[in-house]
């Protein structure tokens, strides 16, 4: 089992109002090795574009579990990955219950190898890692992975 406490933090802003439309989304994600993410709501909820956002982070997350699960199958197979990029989407919108959720997130990744691998095994590598992919299993949204072959 593991644990993970990070802190995130936020404070009011000295003389402005604590109102729907005035106060400060701004606030900071210190995670327990130092590190310290500068975070807001998303712009359209009256955040900042300059920094992250949690819709963001979920959908960055996704695709970084997805890649480090799939990074880990290739290596247990041999198959030396030289490159991994993705630019993921993901959507925000109502869902069936009429609530806001993330409610897709679409993978694209495009990887470069060391020596050629045939669609069949990219296939599969990408199946088991969504597969085995902690953040992708603890969501109720749809992830689909598009490979971007060239």
């Amino acid at each position: 089992m593991s644990k993970f406490q990070p802190t995130v933090s936020w404070h009011l802003q000295r003389g402005v109002e604590f109102d729907y439309e005035h106060y400060n989304r701004d606030h900071e994600w210190t995670f327990p090795g130092g590190e310290v993410v500068q975070a807001s709501a998303s712009p359209t909820h009256g955040g900042s574009a300059q920094r992250v956002n949690p819709d963001e982070a979920v959908v960055a997350a996704t695709s970084s579990c997805h890649m480090l699960t799939f990074l880990a199958i290739a290596a247990k197979s041999k198959k030396k990955v030289l490159s991994y990029i993705d630019r993921p989407e993901g959507e925000v919108e109502k869902n069936a219950d009429g609530l806001m959720a993330i409610t897709s997130i679409v993978l694209h990744p495009k990887v470069v190898f060391e020596e050629e691998v045939d669609e069949a095994t990219l296939k599969s590598f990408h199946e088991s890692a969504h597969k085995y992919c902690f953040v992708a299993n603890s969501l109720k949204t749809p992830v689909t992975i598009e490979p971007q072959l060239d």
